[in-house]
């Protein structure tokens, strides 16, 4: 069977400097998909958000006064409508950029991996419990992997 084909909308609401391209996010989303084993089309948003987009978002949805790195917004779909879409992410560039220095990352290697945990949660996943947590920690180290990039954990 030949792989589906994902569509990946990316806005930028950002300056584009440091900030990857729609083609990375792309791949990154494909890699995510295969690695989760999504067989069956899927259709998502990528924004690329400012710290104050995404701590607006993060307080309006989540009730948390800051921004984060990656925020994920699965689709709710109403019963018996059957569409690719699984949501729309948001990621937040300053947030991105400084969670690499600090972490000794190279900022591709970040951002791929919060596209990833973003795209697993839009997928269900979710680290809330510790086994969870650990299975999801895992199969991202494996997508990544697949990447060339080194376990972010």
């Amino acid at each position: 069977m030949p792989p589906a084909e994902h569509q990946v909308h990316v806005s930028y609401g950002v300056a584009r400097t440091g900030v990857p391209s729609a083609a990375s996010f792309r791949e990154w989303v494909n890699a995510a998909l295969a690695g989760a084993k999504r067989r069956r089309q899927a259709e998502l948003s990528i924004r690329i958000v400012d710290a104050a987009e995404g701590r607006e978002l993060n307080r309006d949805y989540r009730g948390k006064d800051y921004a984060t790195n990656v925020l994920s917004f699965p689709a709710e779909l109403p019963p018996g409508v059957q569409l690719p879409l699984i949501g729309d992410l948001a990621i937040c560039a300053p947030v991105v950029a400084r969670e690499a220095v600090e972490q000794g990352k190279p900022p591709r290697h970040h951002w791929a991996h919060m596209t990833v945990h973003g795209v697993l949660h839009l997928l269900g996943y979710d680290h809330m419990v510790d086994a969870e947590a650990e299975a999801m920690e895992a199969l991202e180290t494996r997508i990544l992997a697949k990447l060339g990039i080194a376990d972010p954990y």
